[in-house]
């Protein structure tokens, strides 16, 4: 498969995810059918319009590419359809958030290489990218952010960004520098959801 093709996959395909985990969780704050689409775009495509604007890729793909919004638009009209089933799901927002995470650090960390920028920008616009949109829809939706408490998140995300940079800075080939820092990503964020790792907190909790 051509690398280029590839990496537009990886990216399409984290749209997708993330647009699920938003209209996901729009439809539990009983949102109408416009907010829903708003969340659910804004959750697969805010991330990556943070990083171009950064990297000076304007304007955003997320704006000008008509795949972005016909791809975010798709996901959250099936879920909407098929709801009761993606309810059944264990952790239904999350699953798809850490699917969406794996693909997005990947793929920003090589937009962010492909433009001609260093390891250390190409690896946090990478974290960017993984966890903008989802900062975005819980800061629309009133709830506290999963970046900022204590699950493994972001630091997921920051994992698979630098060992996509690695893994091209080394010239491993596209499909192992594509999908080991995706499933190293998900499979950390899935099983600190399953186990229950967390990253420590400091100081004591308040009760009222």
């Amino acid at each position: 498969m051509n690398e280029q093709l590839l990496f537009n996959l990886v990216d399409l395909a984290g749209t997708f995810a993330f647009a699920i985990s938003g209209a996901t969780a729009a439809r539990r704050r009983n949102l109408d059918l416009f907010g829903i689409l708003a969340i659910a775009y804004i959750t697969a495509c805010g991330g990556g319009i943070v990083r171009d604007l950064c990297i000076g890729a304007i304007p955003p793909a997320g704006l000008s590419d008509w795949r972005y919004l016909f791809t975010a638009v798709v996901a959250a009209l099936l879920t909407i359809v098929a709801y009761p089933w993606v309810e059944r799901l264990t952790y239904p927002v999350r699953l798809f958030d850490a699917m969406g995470l794996g693909l997005f650090a990947v793929y920003g960390a090589h937009k962010a290489l492909l433009y001609g920028h260093n390891a250390e920008v190409a690896i946090l616009l990478g974290t960017v990218t993984a966890i903008g949109g989802g900062m975005a829809r819980d800061v629309l939706l009133a709830r506290v952010s999963i970046v900022l408490q204590r699950e493994i998140y972001a630091s997921a995300a920051l994992l698979g960004a630098a060992l996509t940079v690695l893994g091209e800075h080394l010239r491993w080939p596209a499909v192992w520098a594509t999908w080991l820092p995706i499933m190293v990503c998900f499979g950390l964020r899935f099983l600190s959801l399953r186990l229950h790792w967390n990253l420590p907190r400091f100081g004591r909790d308040k009760t009222p």
